[in-house]
């Protein structure tokens, strides 16, 4: 998985707390990327439908849907793909011992058991929430987390 997952999922959580549209210069002013770097994520999630950019003097970035409708493996899909984390090249059919291709009429063990992990992976994804980690942000920072957040979104300059 990507780095860029990460700093997808931060921002969709950090929006969830704006009152407005956030730029993308900000998002990465916050969480101290580079703004070009963060772009392309951002980019990744309007492109899956998961935010969208505002234009205008107080332009930038919002969820489109509730955060308790947009799944962490949403975010993953936009940011990296949907393809499976294993893609198996029938290695059995290989070297001096290999398997006849006729032979090989399902899977073998490790692509079964390497399958089976990446859907359980995906399902674990598909049932947390961004307003799951959204809630759990003030469990983890306290109260008033969103609040230091949304004040520093306000302030001009991100001085709070």
């Amino acid at each position: 998985m990507s780095s860029g997952v990460e700093w997808a999922l931060h921002c969709c959580v950090v929006l969830t707390a704006a009152e407005r549209p956030v730029p993308a210069s900000r998002l990465a002013e916050l969480h101290d990327v580079s703004g070009t770097y963060l772009a392309k994520q951002l980019q990744d999630l309007s492109r899956a439908g998961l935010v969208r950019s505002v234009q205008g003097k107080s332009g930038g970035y919002v969820l489109t849907r509730a955060p308790e409708d947009i799944s962490l493996l949403d975010v993953v899909e936009a940011v990296d793909g949907a393809r499976p984390a294993f893609v198996c090249t029938e290695i059995r059919q290989r070297g001096p011992l290999a398997t006849p291709a006729e032979a090989c009429t399902k899977p073998c063990p490790i692509a079964r058991a390497m399958g089976a992990a990446d859907q359980a992976w995906r399902a674990a994804l598909r049932e947390t929430t961004i307003a799951d980690l959204a809630s759990t942000i003030t469990d983890d920072n306290g109260p008033h987390a969103f609040d230091g957040i949304r004040a520093w979104l306000s302030a001009p300059g991100g001085r709070i």
